[in-house]
């Protein structure tokens, strides 16, 4: 679990690095792009509260994009994965599954949203495996084959669902070359993918990357 939790911090690094340029680059154009411009900023900076808050107020007022609710859910739940306290743990997972859950009930054909749920998943997991790793696990490999059935070049699925696939292999002593090979895949995928807008999720790379000098 230790790797787990390093893999996600390494993770929010990574994942700042790859959205940050987005933030650079929507000073100027459309209300929506400063405020999801702001907001990437106040995240790059540490300021993970202030960012989750912007991007909540900018998902009252934009009910027609999945993606400030997306990064709600994204910054609360790669925060819970760098916090040692429980009880704030749980109301950070909380917020993260509430802007979710708004997202999910409008669009159930979105790749990245049922990858942000395994996230979620996951960090539960993560929190309390003796409890949440039988109940949870199951349902978080669900979630990744729905993903991959709606969107099976999306690297960040492939890589994903690997990865999760690897934590449990290791657990259970079985052999990691077929989930290797599955991270080699992404690897290839990121190099072609093309997000839909500046602000739709581009993450991922670096931390396959890692994954892949860990396999080898």
């Amino acid at each position: 679990m230790t790797k787990l939790i390093t893999a996600f911090a390494l993770f929010v690094c990574s994942l700042l690095a790859a959205q940050g340029q987005e933030a650079s680059a929507s000073k100027t154009g459309s209300q929506f792009d400063q405020g999801m411009g702001k907001a990437f900023g106040l995240w790059k900076e540490g300021k993970n509260s202030e960012a989750s808050d912007l991007f909540e107020r900018i998902a009252a007022v934009e009910t027609t994009t999945w993606l400030p609710n997306y990064y709600v859910a994204l910054v609360n739940t790669t925060s819970a994965f760098r916090t040692k306290d429980k009880e704030k743990i749980k109301v950070l997972l909380s917020k993260a599954q509430t802007a979710l859950d708004t997202e999910m009930v409008k669009d159930q054909n979105n790749a990245e949203l049922y990858v942000m749920q395994a996230m979620i998943n996951t960090a539960w997991i993560v929190y309390d495996p003796m409890t949440n790793g039988q109940k949870l696990s199951g349902s978080t490999m669900g979630l990744y084959a729905k993903a991959e059935a709606i969107a099976p070049n999306n690297p960040r699925v492939v890589f994903s669902k690997a990865e999760f696939e690897i934590g449990s292999a290791k657990f259970w002593g079985k052999d990691i070359k077929p989930m290797c090979a599955q991270i080699d895949k992404a690897i290839g995928l990121f190099s072609t993918f093309q997000p839909e807008t500046a602000f739709s999720p581009s993450w991922g790379l670096d931390r396959a990357l890692e994954a892949q000098k860990n396999c080898q």
